[in-house]
C-alpha cells in the first residue's frame, strides 16, 4: 500500500483541534461579553466571536469533506512563527499600559519582521514604515471615530 493510499483519508487533527479551540473560545467570549454593563462595548466582541465560530464551523466541515494529510507547518522557519506568536502575546500585555497604537506598533512591527523574508535596505524600510504608520492610524480611526469602540 502506498503512503498516499494510506494518507488519504486520514483527518487533519492539528486543523479540527485549532478550529475547536476557537469555537471554545467564542463561547467564551460570548459569555464574557453577558458582565459587560455598557451595552456599546457589547458590539464589537460579539460580532467577532460570532465570526469565529461561524468560519471554525465551517473549517472542520471544510476538513472533514477534505481531508488534507499534507498540510501543517511546512519548511518554514521556526523562530519567524515564535516572533509571531511572542509580538502578538506582547502587544496584547502591552495594551492596557501604553494604550492601542503603541501596543499596534509591536504587533505590526513585528509581524513585518517575521514575514518579511527578503533581505531590508533602508528604501524598503522607509516604505514599510510610513506605510505602518498609515494603517495604524487608519485602524486607529476606525475604531475610535467610525465603530465607537472605546480604545485603552
Amino acid at each position: 500500500m502506498t503512503d498516499a493510499a494510506t494518507t488519504s483519508g486520514r483527518k487533519d487533527v492539528g486543523t479540527l483541534a485549532v478550529a475547536s479551540l476557537f469555537i471554545g473560545l467564542g463561547l467564551l467570549t460570548l459569555y464574557d461579553v453577558t458582565t459587560y454593563s455598557d451595552s456599546d462595548s457589547v458590539v464589537f466582541p460579539t460580532f467577532v466571536a460570532y465570526a469565529l465560530i461561524f468560519c471554525s464551523v465551517l473549517v472542520i466541515i471544510y476538513s472533514w469533506l477534505r481531508p488534507n494529510p499534507d498540510s501543517g507547518f511546512g519548511d518554514g522557519t521556526w523562530w519567524r512563527r515564535l516572533l509571531l506568536v511572542v509580538t502578538m502575546l506582547g502587544a496584547c500585555l502591552v495594551m492596557p499600559f501604553a494604550g492601542f497604537l503603541p501596543a499596534t506598533v509591536i504587533a505590526f512591527a513585528g509581524g513585518l519582521v517575521a514575514a518579511r523574508h527578503e533581505g531590508w535596505d533602508a528604501r524598503s524600510a522607509i516604505v514599510f514604515a510610513a506605510s505602518g504608520v498609515f494603517i495604524m492610524a487608519g485602524f486607529y480611526a476606525l475604531f475610535r471615530f467610525a465603530l465607537g469602540v472605546p480604545l485603552p
